[in-house]
């Protein structure tokens, strides 16, 4: 099963960081997307339980919740009339 989900794992991770650095409005979706991923990896490792495939969970377990945390942790955009 780790071979099945290391690549889907490893993309998730860097096409998350990216869209998170990189498109500040799309930050909430690739999160989303983040998490639905390791509801896979999850389910991948309950139908086959290993070591490694638990570990590279953690890590992007770890990366989801670092990026979450940033984010919710930004600040909101305010649009304010300009008053002109």
């Amino acid at each position: 099963m780790l071979n099945a989900l290391l690549l889907p794992l490893l993309f998730s991770m860097a096409g998350g960081t990216f869209v998170f650095l990189r498109r500040p409005d799309q930050r909430a979706r690739g999160l989303l997307v983040m998490i639905l991923f390791q509801l896979v990896g999850a389910a991948g490792n309950v139908m086959q339980s290993s070591p490694e495939l638990y570990a590279l969970l953690c890590v992007h377990a770890l990366v989801v919740l670092v990026l979450m945390t940033r984010h919710l942790q930004a600040p909101k955009a305010s649009t304010q009339p300009s008053g002109d």
